[in-house]
Parts: C-alpha cells; structure tokens; sequence
C-alpha cells in the first residue's frame, strides 16, 4: 500500500489518516487508487495506519478457520490488535477507513480497533469517509459500522461501496472459493471474484473529490463530499436475506462461543454442523426471498425504494459529479 514519502510531512497543510486492513490485498488496491490523488497533492499529507492483529489471519483461509471467525465477526467481539502507532496528540483532519466485510460484519481487525481506546480519542468529532469492498451483502455490516463510528463520536460523511457485480449465485461459489484457494478464478465457467479492476482504478475519483474539498476546508461541514459520483448503489432486494443470516449467525455465535474460544476443539463439530445448516439456508431462503420479492415487485416499491434510499445514505447513487473527477 502506497504511503506519502517522508518530504511530504513539511508543507502539508491538511492531514489524512488511513486505517487499512487487507487481508486478500484487493482492498489495498482499492486504498491505493482512491489516496493517489492525495498523495500526490502537496498540500495533503496522507499517513496510512496498518491493523495489525496480534493473532494473524491467514489467506488463503483453511476451511475450519474461516468458519470459527464468524462468532467474534458476528458478535463484534474481535481478537486483539497491535497497538497503533500514531500518538493520541495526532491531529487530522480527515479520516479514511477502508473495510471488509466478514459475516456481515465489519472485519474483525477493524471492529478491535474501533473498540480500542485510541480510537474514541482520535475520531471524537472528526469527518470520516467509509470505503467497503466486499461480495454483495453490506447493508447490515454498514448498520454496524455506523453504530461503532456513533460509540467514538465520529461524523461518518460519506461511503464508498465496491461489490463483486457478478450474479448472485455465481458470487456464492466463487467467493467462497477465493477465500480458500486464495484463486480468484478458480471455478471453471464463472467470473473470477472480487472487484473488476477497471473499478478499481476508477475509485482515483473519490481521492480527486477528497482533494478539492480539503483544499476547500468542506471537511468540517456535514454535508458529503463524494455525493454525485456513484459512491453507492444498494440492492435492497438482499436485505431480507442479509436479514436472516444476520439472525443465524448471531444464535449459533452464541451457542459456538459457549463451546469455547476460537481455536477450541470443542467448536470443530459444531462448525461443521453449522456449514451444512448455511448451505441449506443459502439454497433455500436466499431463492425464496428473492422469488417472493419478484412476485410482489409492484407491492413492495415504495417500501424498497425506502430501503434503498437509506442505505445510500450519506454519499448516494448519483452521478451528476462524474463528469468532472472521472
């Protein structure tokens, strides 16, 4: 991931932090389109803090880990991470957190940093601009998200959402398959997963708005800066889905914690019990709710335009503003 150099520091006249985590590096990608802008810009000088979790995560992921990260995901109740490295003095003026989704969840390193003392002192009162890289499902995470951010007396305004724009079904094997080959293409047939790359390298927009308006002191205000370039698109058709598995998988976090910690023998059997419980829930409920919605299209717009509309909250879906920073 791309850091300003050290000569940068001198003449800045305004100051962003970055909290990264990566763990497959597409979201580094993704970090490093959106800074270029202000990395290069003289006047910005732009400090990437790395998460680091005590306990690393691997990737590719063997299949009993990846499972066993889904009670503290689900629950908000992460491993521990290193402590940072910017001093609690530190002032800026312009907070960028890029993000995954685990579980419908925030990640967990960025949930433990989120929950660590730094961070109420460092983002009490300051803007901060989400950037969420993940499948298709958000929606919920983000409700997370903004529930930590109001705990730190953050100002979330604005949010950045990159999805997998292969269909659903496609997505639900392929994922799955990246996270445990570490293979994006690894399934004959289908679209490799993740993030296009031409989308990523459009994200350089969001860092040439960024720019213009800390050069514009616009920061401080409440209003969104990314609005009109496309930040965000919801689907709100996935919410009833996002829904149920956020259900599901906060009863069987409890029942798996119970059992014992991450790592715990006693959570191998139940891990494996719950994976065939998914893959029923995701061949059953995931169709029916979306067959359901279809058939009922014309009855339930105006309540899924309501979801969209808030979900795409604060920085929108349109695109009045790409003509000039795409």
């Amino acid at each position: 991931m791309q850091t300003a150099p050290e000569a940068h520091e001198a003449p800045a006249h305004k100051r962003v932090l970055v909290l990264a985590y990566s763990q497959t590096g597409q979201l580094a990608a993704i970090t490093d389109s959106l800074l270029a802008p202000l990395i290069a810009e003289a006047r910005i000088s732009v400090r990437v803090e790395i998460l680091r979790p005590c306990s690393p995560f691997p990737f590719p992921w063997p299949l009993l880990r990846f499972l066993d990260a889904f009670p503290e995901s689900a629950h908000l109740a992460p491993g521990a991470i290193e402590a940072p490295q910017f001093a609690p003095e530190e002032r800026f003026d312009l907070i960028i957190l890029p993000w995954q989704v685990w579980f419908l969840a925030p990640s967990q390193p960025v949930t433990a940093f989120l929950k660590h003392p730094a961070a109420r002192r460092l983002l009490a009162g300051k803007p901060v601009v989400s950037v969420i890289a993940c499948r298709n499902m958000w929606m919920m995470a983000f409700e997370k998200m903004k529930g930590l951010l109001d705990d730190c007396g953050a100002r979330l305004i604005d949010n950045v959402v990159l999805t997998d724009r292969a269909p659903t079904f496609a997505t639900l094997l392929t994922t799955p398959a990246w996270m445990l080959t570490g293979r994006r293409d690894v399934i004959p047939g289908l679209p490799p997963a993740g993030i296009g790359e031409e989308e990523i390298r459009r994200c350089s927009r969001f860092g040439r708005a960024l720019r213009d308006a800390l050069l514009d002191d616009r920061e401080g205000g409440s209003a969104p800066l990314l609005k009109g370039l496309r930040a965000v698109e919801a689907n709100p058709r996935l919410l009833t889905g996002e829904r149920a598995g956020t259900r599901s998988f906060l009863a069987w976090g409890y029942l798996l914690r119970a059992a014992g910690k991450p790592g715990s023998t006693l959570r191998a059997p139940l891990l494996i019990l719950y994976l065939l419980f998914l893959v029923l829930m995701i061949l059953t409920v995931l169709p029916i709710s979306l067959t359901v919605q279809a058939l009922f299209r014309p009855l339930m717009a105006g309540r899924l335009a309501g979801h969209k509309a808030y979900f795409e909250q604060p920085s929108g879906s349109g695109s009045e503003r790409l003509a000039q920073y795409d």
